[in-house]
């Protein structure tokens, strides 16, 4: 893509996000229709279906050659192929919270060229928090440009880390986990990956790990991260793979090898 595509494909993103914002944001005072997917714990509502259409609808009409992958599963089928233009859209990451709370959720979405991640946004709708980056130029928190990320330990740092991951579980030695959490200052779980990682790109959070995220829960986050200097890998030290599931350990330079070592 020329810059000249890049800036208008970014005016679109964000013109849509706060556009689609609004339609969530006016959906508090209706009735969600609420089911659940592999789990009961694992929500999906009507405004989930809704607003990835809406993005879906969009970028057809305006960029009919760029494919899209969504989490509602309306976009095109990827099958592994990162080829071309790819907007890899979450449409509410965080729907527990969005439903129980109504705070704490976000629109994600990632472009990404051929693999390559070109532009990265993170809205968290209550807060209104616009978290941008693009490729080469840096991330910004509401227009207002992010610093690098400096070396930390991780006696002084606090962890994003879901309790889930903490107790007895099939994916990782919870033990591990635990280690981390004593020697930390602190811990904390907002519901939302991609606010999560949106966390650590602004200095919020110092690291955030998980063993289980979609493509559309990290793929805006790993743009972000990368303009910051984060260091992102999955929780083996392996790197992180675009369109696969994946664990995800991303921290400041220095403390991301520091969990490491507890984790493997």
């Amino acid at each position: 893509m020329t810059n000249e595509e890049l800036m208008s494909i970014e005016k679109h993103l964000k013109t849509w996000t706060l556009e689609a914002a609004q339609l969530l944001k006016d959906s508090f005072q209706n009735t969600l229709t609420i089911t659940y997917k592999s789990h009961i714990a694992d929500l999906v509502t009507d405004m989930d279906k809704s607003i990835e259409k809406f993005f879906i609808t969009k970028i057809q009409q305006t960029f009919p050659d760029h494919k899209v992958l969504g989490e509602e599963g309306y976009g095109d089928e990827i099958k592994g192929n990162s080829k071309g233009v790819i907007w890899i859209i979450d449409p509410i990451d965080g729907t527990t919270n969005f439903i129980h709370q109504q705070a704490n959720f976000a629109i994600s979405v990632g472009i990404y060229e051929d693999g390559i991640g070109k532009l990265g946004l993170i809205y968290d709708v209550e807060g209104s928090n616009l978290y941008f980056a693009k490729e080469g130029e840096g991330a910004y928190l509401n227009g207002k440009k992010l610093p690098r990320l400096e070396e930390v330990t991780l006696s002084e740092s606090v962890v994003g880390v879901n309790a889930t991951w903490v107790s007895p579980n099939r994916r990782i030695n919870h033990e591990h986990v635990q280690q981390i959490i004593r020697k930390s200052r602190g811990s904390r779980s907002y519901g939302s990956a991609a606010i999560e990682l949106a966390y650590v790109a602004s200095g919020r959070l110092d690291a955030y790990m998980t063993l289980r995220l979609s493509p559309w829960d990290f793929a805006a986050g790993l743009i972000l991260l990368n303009e910051v200097g984060a260091i992102v890998s999955r929780t083996d030290g392996e790197p992180v793979q675009l369109l696969e599931q994946n664990s995800i350990l991303a921290a400041k330079p220095g403390l991301h090898k520091e969990m490491l070592d507890h984790l493997i």
